[in-house]
């Protein structure tokens, strides 16, 4: 069956009904933020009993090990078909798996959108009547009152993006009563002068300045994780698009004034660097997860290797 990715963010109250849950799509922060929206779900719910796999077959192998009701959850997992799924349905507890697009994924996610005890969620781009859903969900639970104008600016200017949409309502929730004003909210929705985001732009423009900045304004952990986590952002953007063209659609809303030079940056991008800008994403957030001490070494090496990808 399938599920609206809504369902999980603005239904307080969803309930875990189903053993199989399979979350795919571009959007890896909605994504994120569904996973751990279950988890937590599970843990209120349950006995906490959590197991990350990596295969079906070898989980199947150990039938009857679990005898706490158990939340497996399996990210690419291999070994995920029909026959699998079926023998998997005798283990005591819930299934999530996630699997990020390829071309084998469309026959895997008829497998979930038949089964009955089964929910697919895909996760894309919001389109407008998501966007104002999430926004009175979240007007609503912070009890925030605004006025038209500013209601319908939100409406029309919110990104399409889960990941900078989450960031502009967070935002607006420091503001008090007196400062929601048009004004305050075209500076939310616009590049933040101070934040992450103008790191990142500064660093990718500048060469010899990068590493006395980098080490000037990302000082902590938690700076190192939101600036990796926007540049890859980004980086997914130019590994996903197919052309210039399929790109351009992608850059975020807000992000007008950088727009060309984004476009700069994605010509330079062919099929052999795209292959390595994703396996620099793929080994820079398992180093970044289980090299916590490092990572600000460790995140000055993936930008300076994002540099020297991009200019080669």
């Amino acid at each position: 069956m399938k599920s609206d990715p809504l369902t999980f963010l603005i239904n307080k109250d969803f309930v875990l009904d189903k053993k199989f849950y399979f979350i795919s799509g571009n959007e890896t922060t909605l994504i994120e933020k569904i996973k751990n929206l279950i988890i937590v779900k599970f843990r209120k719910n349950k006995k906490s009993n959590i197991k990350n796999i990596e295969t079906v077959d070898g989980l199947v192998e150990q039938t009857g090990l679990f005898d706490n009701e158990t939340l497996f959850i399996g990210k690419n997992c291999k070994g995920l078909d029909e026959k699998s799924l079926n023998r998997l349905r005798c283990f005591n507890g819930v299934f999530l798996f996630i699997q990020e697009n390829s071309q084998k994924i469309k026959k895997i996610k008829n497998i979930f959108l038949k089964d009955k005890d089964s929910y697919l969620v895909d996760c894309y781009e919001l389109d407008k009547s998501s966007k104002i859903k999430i926004l009175n969900n979240y007007l609503d639970n912070n009890k925030i009152k605004i006025d038209k104008d500013i209601y319908w600016m939100l409406v029309e200017r919110l990104d399409d993006k889960y990941m900078f949409l989450e960031n502009s309502l967070n935002k607006i929730l420091e503001l008090d009563k007196e400062s929601i004003t048009a004004q305050n909210i075209n500076k939310i929705l616009t590049i933040d002068e101070t934040g992450k985001e103008k790191i990142f732009f500064y660093l990718l423009k500048k060469n010899k300045e990068i590493i006395s900045v980098y080490r000037d304004k990302i000082t902590t952990n938690s700076d190192v994780n939101e600036l990796f986590y926007f540049c890859r952002f980004f980086c997914q953007l130019i590994i996903e698009s197919k052309n210039q063209e399929d790109y351009n659609k992608k850059i975020p809303i807000y992000l007008f004034k950088e727009k060309n030079f984004l476009i700069d940056v994605f010509k330079k991008y062919n099929s052999e660097k795209k292959k390595m800008l994703l396996y620099l994403l793929s080994s820079t957030e398992k180093v970044l997860r289980k090299q916590s001490g490092l990572s600000l070494a460790n995140g000055l090496r993936f930008f300076l290797n994002i540099k020297k990808i991009t200019i080669s």
